[in-house]
C-alpha cells in the first residue's frame, strides 16, 4: 500500500512548502525563495511536435503595440521577496503582446487544427518523473500513474497556510477542457482563459501563432503600463480598497472566498479595467508563463549596468528543489490573497516546473514588430 500512495504523498508535502504566509519577514528569511507555483516535481516529457504546423494567418488581431523603453526592474519598496530585488536598469524594444490571456475558444481552435494533446492529458512516465524525485522513491502503482492535474479544493473551515495538501488534489481526468475534473468542462466558456496547460503547451500554441512567449523583462515592462515604480498595473492603490481590479481572493484564503470582486475562480477576460497599455488581467486571474528560465540570483547578476532585451538566465537552479528545472510565471491568480500570496504585484516573480499545469495558470503570447 505505501508503494501506491508514496508518490501523491510527496507531492503533496512538497506542494505544501510552497504557501508561506505572505510577510516581509517570510520574504526576506531563507525560504523566500520558495513559491505558490513552485516544488511540484516534473512529470512528463514534452508532448507534441509543431515545427511544421504554422497558422496561416498572420493577423495581429487581439493584439497590442507595447512601445519600447527603459524602466527599473524588480522591487523598489520592502514588500518584495529577495528574488526581486536589487533593482535594475532594462530597456526593451517594442512589440506587439496580446490584450488577454489566451482563451479556451482559441486554444481549441489550436487543437483542432493541430490534433495536439496537452500535457495533462498524457500518462506520467515513470523515467522520465523519477528523475526529479527524492532518491529511492519506490514506483507506484500502474493505477496511480494516469493522467490528472491539479485541481484547487478549499476545506470547509481554517486551515494552515504552511500546508497546501489542504486546497490542492490531484485529479484524474483534470485538463485544458475539464479544468476542474472530469465533472466539469468549458461548455459557455469560450472568453475564460484556458488553464491546466505546460509551458510546453504554451510553447506549442506559440509556436502555431506565429507568436512566442514573452520574456520576464518584457513581461514586466508591460504590465506596468507606463507607470513607474507602481506595485501593481492600475497604481499604488491596494487591491482591495476602491472598486474591484483584479480577480483575486478575498475572504479567509483557502476556506472562504466572499466574492467581493463577483468571482470565485477563473473570470472572463476583460472583466477589469485594462492598465495603460491597454492590456487586461496583468494581475490575477491566472498566472502566466514566461519564456525565461528561474533562477532567485539573476537579478544579482544584472545590477549596476543597463540590460537590453534580457533573455533569462541560461538555465535553472532553485535551491528548494535543486534537481527540478523551473520556468517563470507571473501576473498572480485568482487564489491570490495578502495573507499568503501577493503574486499579483507587478514585480512578484514565481517559478514552476515546464511539464506541470494547474487550474490557475495560462499564458498570453508576444510577437517581434517587423522591421
Amino acid at each position: 500500500m505505501q508503494k501506491q500512495i508514496i508518490i501523491c504523498l510527496w507531492m503533496l508535502v512538497v506542494f505544501a512548502k510552497c504557501n508561506q504566509p505572505a510577510t516581509n519577514a517570510v520574504y526576506k528569511n531563507h525560504d523566500s525563495i520558495v513559491s505558490c507555483e513552485g516544488n511540484l516535481p516534473a512529470r512528463f516529457s514534452p508532448i507534441n511536435d509543431t515545427t511544421n504546423i504554422v497558422q496561416s494567418e498572420s493577423s495581429l488581431t487581439g493584439m497590442v503595440k507595447i512601445p519600447s523603453g527603459e524602466f527599473m526592474m524588480g522591487a523598489s519598496d520592502n514588500e518584495g521577496r529577495q528574488d526581486e530585488y536589487p533593482q535594475h536598469t532594462v530597456k526593451v524594444n517594442s512589440f506587439w503582446m496580446d490584450a488577454t490571456e489566451v482563451t479556451n475558444a482559441q486554444f481549441k481552435k489550436f487543437v483542432q487544427a493541430t490534433g495536439y494533446i496537452t500535457t495533462a492529458e498524457k500518462k506520467p512516465d515513470w523515467e522520465e518523473m523519477k528523475k526529479q524525485l527524492p532518491a529511492g522513491t519506490p514506483k507506484p502503482d500502474e493505477s496511480l500513474l494516469v493522467a490528472s492535474s491539479l485541481v484547487f479544493n478549499p476545506p470547509g473551515h481554517p486551515v494552515s497556510l504552511n500546508d497546501a495538501s489542504q486546497w490542492w488534489v490531484w485529479k484524474q481526468g483534470a485538463n485544458w477542457k475539464h479544468p476542474e475534473g472530469p465533472d466539469s468542462d468549458i461548455l459557455g466558456k469560450d472568453n475564460y482563459p484556458v488553464v491546466q496547460v505546460s509551458w510546453d503547451d504554451a510553447m506549442a500554441y506559440c509556436k502555431w501563432a506565429g507568436k512566442r512567449l514573452p520574456t520576464e523583462a518584457e513581461w514586466e515592462w508591460a504590465a506596468r503600463g507606463g507607470l513607474i515604480n507602481a506595485k501593481y498595473p492600475w497604481g499604488n492603490e491596494g487591491v482591495e480598497d476602491g472598486k474591484p481590479k483584479a480577480n483575486t481572493w478575498q475572504g479567509s484564503f483557502p476556506d472562504k472566498n466572499i466574492k467581493w470582486d463577483k468571482f470565485y475562480g477563473v473570470a472572463p477576460v476583460k472583466s477589469f479595467l485594462p492598465n495603460g497599455y491597454g492590456l487586461f488581467d496583468m494581475a490575477g486571474n491566472v498566472w502566466e508563463w514566461c519564456s525565461d528560465w528561474y533562477r532567485p540570483d539573476y537579478y544579482e547578476s544584472l545590477k549596476n549596468k543597463t540590460s537590453i532585451n534580457p533573455q533569462g538566465p541560461p538555465g535553472s537552479y532553485d535551491p528548494m528543489e535543486p534537481t527540478i528545472p523551473k520556468k517563470v510565471v507571473r501576473g498572480g491568480s485568482f487564489l491570490c490573497n495578502a495573507a499568503y500570496c501577493k503574486g499579483y504585484r507587478v514585480t512578484s516573480r514565481m517559478k514552476t516546473s515546464p511539464d506541470t499545469g494547474l487550474e490557475h495558470t495560462g499564458f498570453r503570447c508576444v510577437r517581434d514588430i517587423e522591421k
